[in-house]
């Protein structure tokens, strides 16, 4: 049985277009940010996806600096940058917030994973506390496949009554680990946390308690798994795959 949440840790995002001067610079440019919406969120699970070049991790970005996390990842207490090359839209955002304060947080952007990982050995080979690989099972992340090392953020740093945003956690994952995160996920939301996830995959965006949001070049919309471009495209390809062979290699 889930918890009962009676609120959420961001319940909306709002731009602020009166500080918008032009939109033919980056991010303003973006689809996603040319026609934007006020988002209101799922207190559990809400679904950033669309096409390449619509601005999704943009956008995620955008909001977990709002929030006060680094850019490359990590939680509010990661401090460090590999190259400086993060927008500034945080700086047009507002969160509306909730009552409570979550207990744990993380932003994970999987383009930016290994910089992260390289950062923890570093603090770690410093010292002066805790190790902090040992809140991630112990083992470098290097040392890890590129997937082992996704989930062993997912398993052994994300500890509940959390704020997570996800960016394209899919990125490393075989069909079955991306089953894998979506019961995580669900152990992770009966503990009262709340997920922002971009993704491709028809597969993570499959959790039913959650709302999904498609940028198109025509704005934000929300829409359901079986009517996102991601699904019906995968969908037709597997039902008539040879079709779709032939016209592709033809």
């Amino acid at each position: 049985m889930k918890l009962e949440r009676h609120t959420q840790f961001i319940r909306e995002i709002i731009l602020k277009k009166e500080m918008v001067e032009s939109d033919d610079r980056f991010p303003f440019q973006l689809p996603v940010i040319r026609n934007f919406q006020d988002l209101v969120l799922h207190p559990s699970v809400t679904y950033i996806v669309g096409e390449n070049g619509m601005g999704k991790s943009t956008l995620l970005e955008g909001i977990a600096v709002a929030y006060g996390f680094n850019p490359e990842g990590g939680t509010l207490n990661f401090n460090f940058s590999s190259y400086d090359s993060h927008s500034d839209l945080h700086e047009y955002l507002r969160l509306v917030k909730g009552v409570f304060m979550p207990t744990d947080n993380f932003f994970f952007r999987s383009e930016t994973f290994y910089n992260l990982a390289t950062n923890i050995e570093e603090m770690d080979r410093v010292g002066g506390g805790g190790r902090i690989i040992d809140s991630f099972g112990g083992k470098s992340l290097h040392e890890q496949s590129h997937g082992e090392s996704f989930f062993a953020a997912f398993n052994e740093r994300f500890q509940g009554n959390g704020l997570y945003i996800l960016d394209e956690p899919e990125a490393a994952l075989s069909p079955l680990r991306q089953m894998s995160l979506l019961a995580r996920i669900d152990q992770l939301v009966r503990t009262g946390s709340q997920f922002i996830i971009s993704t491709h995959s028809p597969v993570i965006m499959a959790y039913p308690d959650a709302k999904i949001l498609e940028i198109t070049e025509e704005g934000i919309n929300e829409t359901s798994l079986e009517n996102t471009s991601h699904y019906t495209l995968m969908n037709q390809f597997f039902n008539d795959r040879e079709r779709f062979l032939r016209h592709l290699l033809e």
